[in-house]
């Protein structure tokens, strides 16, 4: 039995030196972990339980029978964030590049058909250099393996992608399927076709950084949802993202411990809106005076600035804020924020996370480039996502809400719970400047003096329309609050709201423009 023992012993030795000693120094100078290291700093201590570590490939062509190494390049298994079940994958670089092989697929189909069965998040750290060459269509249909589970998995268990090193080709669709993208800067990128190859097709001189790099994707194309500094930071924000969602579609995201104020009241928010309505602020300020101290969780940070989205906690509950941002295009909305908003807006709702939307929003963005790249399509996406979301639905308008970005933003008449509104909001077609120049065109036209005859309609609209109580009187607010009872009457409306049930009508699923 000893002999047998030490058997198993060598071989789990080997698997445990992945590609061996000089890869992995190679890896470490590149300022990247390992595969292993990885897994160690993601999960709770002596909490995680491998799965297919003696697995080997099975090719036979161009010499491949004489290289075989335990594990097959990738790292399976199970184990726990913060005492919370999570399955995991985790990409060997030092072996074959981390490419993918039919068998390497295996492993990854494993762990997650068993995240399916057991209703716990995958997590997938991705450092591959694609499909294993030597393999050719079996390491194809692996990956395609893989995609239809992501695809089946998807609004049933979280799926969480960090890029920790190069993922290329095919392999980029996978994380692109999955609900967040995490990059590390300078180490990672992601594109379907490599500098080399753009650079033959379309003659662009292109560097890796440039083409797919992490703040290419978190400001430009909006792939990613995060942009870590560092693999260490990038780690530390997927336990922090795992916090504010549930384990599957079935539950509701953790509780958090929290004490009651006396009463609540924020009197900060007061003095946050400029006495201009048409001058800018930072709607992350109001974010921060309303949810619980420290708890907002930005997600796209740097991509559609116009629209802030991201996770929070109010009295130690789990919500998802949608909030435009008047300090960027004054927080209008166009394609790629309805984008944003919206792909954000399914995935609280497919998760049991309450919404929250706060409102400043002049209206969609006008101009043949919107148009012509279908801002009619895209804007839609927004429309339906909120419109299709069943979970417990609070707004409040801070500032502007003019015309169809009114009703987008989680109006009344989209099946909002509860509508609120501050004072100083202003909700009408349009702003009250282009309202006057059209209602009253003639008389202004007329005048003696044209500018001061607007100037005099404009403030008749905006004393008539540009306030909130309209709204009010109709229902479609249903209370004008004070900016400092803000926080309080959300802590109200959602424990209110936390046993919400909304059915939609029987069907297979809805069209949503895409």
């Amino acid at each position: 039995m000893q002999e047998k023992i030490q058997q198993l012993n060598n071989k789990i030795a080997l698997a445990l030196q992945g590609g061996g000693a000089e890869r992995i120094a190679k890896q470490h100078k590149q300022g990247k972990l390992t595969a292993r290291e990885r897994v160690e700093l993601l999960l709770d201590p002596d909490s995680f339980q491998e799965i297919g570590m003696l697995v080997t490939h099975r090719c036979t062509d161009f010499g491949m029978e004489n290289q075989q190494f335990p594990g097959d390049g990738v790292i399976t298994g199970f184990g726990t964030v913060n005492g919370r079940l999570v399955y995991v994958f985790s990409q060997d670089f030092t072996v074959f590049g981390g490419s993918l092989s039919e068998t390497h697929a295996q492993k990854i189909c494993k762990i997650m058909d068993l995240a399916m069965k057991n209703g716990a998040p995958v997590i997938g750290l991705n450092d591959s250099g694609g499909a294993r060459i030597q393999e050719g269509v079996m390491s194809l249909g692996g990956y395609a393996d893989i995609f239809w589970r992501n695809t089946l998995s998807s609004g049933v268990v979280p799926q969480i992608s960090a890029i920790m090193g190069p993922c290329a080709g095919g392999a980029v669709y996978s994380p692109a399927i999955t609900d967040f993208i995490f990059m590390v800067e300078n180490t990672s990128y992601m594109y379907v076709t490599g500098p080399n190859v753009v650079k033959t097709v379309t003659h662009e001189t292109v560097t890796h950084d440039e083409l797919g790099g992490a703040n290419t994707h978190a400001a430009k194309s909006g792939v990613t949802h995060f942009a870590c500094a560092n693999e260490v930071n990038c780690i530390e924000t997927i336990k922090q993202l795992l916090g504010y969602i549930p384990q599957n579609c079935e539950e509701t995201a953790p509780v958090y411990p929290y004490q009651p104020q006396d009463d609540e009241l924020r009197p900060q928010l007061a003095g946050i809106l400029p006495d201009n309505a048409n001058q800018p602020y930072d709607m992350r300020e109001v974010i921060n005076g309303i949810v619980d101290e420290n708890s907002f969780l930005e997600v796209h940070k740097d991509y559609a600035e116009n629209i802030v989205v991201g996770f929070a906690r109010i009295a130690g509950r789990s919500i998802g804020v949608v909030a435009n941002q008047p300090a960027y295009l004054a927080g209008v909305l166009d394609i790629n924020s309805s984008k944003k908003g919206a792909r954000f807006v399914r995935f609280c709702d497919a998760f049991n996370v309450p919404l929250l939307t706060l409102v400043d929003v002049p209206g969609f963005l006008p101009g043949t480039d919107q148009e012509w790249n279908g801002i009619i399509t895209n804007g839609a996406k927004l429309l339906y996502a909120f419109c299709e979301a069943t979970v417990p639905k609070v707004t409040v308008i801070v500032r502007k809400a003019y015309g169809g970005a009114y009703d987008v933003m989680n109006s009344k008449h989209i099946d909002a719970d509860l509508n609120f509104a501050w004072p100083s909001a202003e909700i009408a077609v349009m702003g009250a400047k282009g309202a006057a120049e059209i209602i009253f065109r003639h008389e202004i036209a007329a005048a003696q003096d044209p500018e001061a005859k607007l100037k005099e309609k404009e403030d008749e609209f905006t004393h008539t329309f540009a306030n909130p109580y309209r709204a009010a009187e109709r229902g479609f607010i249903d209370e004008v609050i004070h900016p400092q009872d803000t926080r309080r009457r959300l802590i109200q409306g959602f424990k209110m709201l936390e046993n919400k049930v909304a059915n939609l009508p029987r069907k297979k699923h809805g069209n949503i423009p895409l």
